[in-house]
């Protein structure tokens, strides 16, 4: 089975306050974390959504596609049609967001493994049986993704078909966010007292 990745970048993350992408952690800016968790040897293509040409040429770096997005104020919506656009021909998608930088290449790999074993099922990395990022959905599931507007994201279809769900297990810190400028401190500080 083909297996996408879409790298969802190009919010405007304004509980941040600024360019959330380029906010740095551990001396690399979060963008640069998000790029190096994907295992690209798992997909057959891998796009980066995005608003900013600086994140477009880091993923061209890569070996991803980027994708412009010219409207973030849509919503995640639209970012994800967008990316959905690239992936015709996968039979399943992980979306994976930008703001995880303690996320490791080889979790994300583990989930896609399991998810293989399971090719109908969604999957979404959680710890302790609560739900975070990346998820993982099979084709089936298109329609309904694309049909989302404004700030609606996967989330909305997880929820239609919990049924469907399976958790894969990771350590909490890789499904940490940096939602706002205080959180992401509060993962460094944490991360030197260890």
């Amino acid at each position: 089975m083909k297996i996408g990745c879409i790298v969802m970048a190009a919010g405007d993350a304004r509980r941040f306050g600024e360019n959330k992408l380029a906010a740095k952690f551990e001396g690399k800016p979060l963008i640069l974390h998000a790029l190096e968790a994907v295992p690209k040897e798992k997909f057959s293509k891998v796009t980066v959504v995005t608003q900013y040409p600086e994140v477009e040429a880091l993923a061209s770096s890569f070996g991803f596609t980027p994708v412009h997005n010219p409207h973030p104020d849509w919503g995640i919506s639209y970012t994800i049609r967008l990316g959905l656009e690239t992936m015709e021909d996968c039979g399943a998608v992980l979306f994976q967001v930008s703001d995880q930088p303690l996320l490791r290449q080889e979790t994300v790999a583990a989930e896609v493994d399991f998810f293989l074993a399971h090719p109908d099922k969604l999957v979404g990395l959680a710890h302790n049986g609560v739900r975070g990022n990346p998820c993982i959905f099979p084709a089936a599931y298109f329609p309904e993704l694309k049909a989302l507007r404004e700030d609606r994201g996967g989330s909305s279809v997880i929820r239609r078909h919990e049924e469907d769900l399976l958790l894969f297990e990771a350590p909490a810190q890789e499904l940490e966010d940096a939602d706002t400028r205080c959180a992401l401190r509060t993962m460094a500080e944490k991360r030197k007292m260890i």
